[in-house]
């Protein structure tokens, strides 16, 4: 009696472990975000903490495909960041950057401060540009670089021009660009405002409104309204849709995008055999196994 409940402990054991091995999970999928406000996105976070920031987007939005391992997304946008910024500050793309374990994809969105207090943009901004892409392949040499337009948030003549040099700085690194810019301002036809911020010292709104402004978006003397909520009262305002900056549905636009592009190269990375992925065909079989096991583990017990 012994030797046959050791016999079926010992086949119980193979058959778990069977399935143990052959349902590894793929490794997790690193990406890093690196860029200014528009991408970190501190409007939103201060206000609304618990939502669905740009990196949680991103990592949902692919969460839900059944196909696809686990990603990990790290943001490290900066408030006024530029490209000069991050090479002059080595603490900083040290712990961002050098320090972080192999990264997949980096994501790099850079521009708008750029073109306005680099002294000579046309030289100096593809200069830089291109300095940070030599430093990242040196010091993450497995992380595919991919550089993305900026969003509307200038005149179209300036968006443009920013745009054009990120596009012609990734042709010379041979490198993919992903196009936020065209998308963005296609949702904005629904409404040229709608993805953005509204802010505005409150001195310059009108006192009789005072008292229908959310208590929580009043931060100092400035006000923060990251919707159309006031719209109704406070649209002749001046400058009152003058901020660009993204606001939570501006950000699902840039997520959406980023988990797009990610999930197209995950899955032809997967097809070349250079990615791990959930292999959900054999759900079935390890729930058989799992069946089998049990009903193992019973036979043994009864007799």
């Amino acid at each position: 009696m012994w030797i046959r409940f050791v016999l079926c402990l010992l086949m119980f054991h193979l058959v778990a472990t069977i399935g143990t091995a052959q349902d590894a999970k793929p490794a997790k999928v690193r990406v890093l975000l690196l860029g200014d406000s528009t991408v970190i996105g501190t409007f939103c976070r201060n206000l609304y903490p618990k939502a669905d920031h740009l990196e949680d987007v991103v990592r949902k939005l692919l969460a839900a495909e059944p196909d696809l391992p686990p990603v990990e997304v790290l943001n490290r946008g900066v408030n006024g960041d530029m490209v000069s910024l991050l090479l002059a500050r080595p603490q900083r793309y040290e712990s961002d950057v050098i320090k972080q374990p192999p990264l997949d994809f980096i994501f790099l969105r850079y521009g708008l401060n750029d073109i306005r207090h680099v002294k000579d943009f046309q030289t100096e901004f593809p200069a830089s540009y291109k300095k940070l892409i030599a430093r990242l392949r040196a010091d993450q040499p497995k992380a595919e670089i991919v550089l993305e337009t900026v969003i509307p948030f200038f005149s179209d003549e300036r968006n443009r021009t920013i745009n054009d040099h990120v596009r012609a700085i990734a042709a010379a690194e041979k490198l993919p660009v992903l196009d936020q810019h065209v998308p963005y301002a296609a949702e904005l036809t629904k409404g040229p405002n709608m993805l953005f911020w509204r802010r505005l010292p409150l001195k310059e709104i009108p006192a009789k409104y005072h008292a229908l402004i959310p208590p929580a978006s009043i931060r100092g003397d400035v006000v923060y309204v990251g919707d159309n909520l006031l719209d109704v009262h406070l649209a002749k305002v001046p400058d009152w849709f003058k901020d660009r900056h993204p606001n939570l549905a501006g950000y699902q636009v840039l997520g959406n995008q980023i988990a797009d592009y990610l999930g197209r190269r995950l899955r032809a990375k997967a097809k070349a055999g250079k990615l791990d992925v959930p292999d959900r065909s054999r759900i079935g079989l390890l729930a058989g196994r799992a069946s089998d096991g049990f009903s193992m583990s019973v036979a043994c017990a009864s007799g």
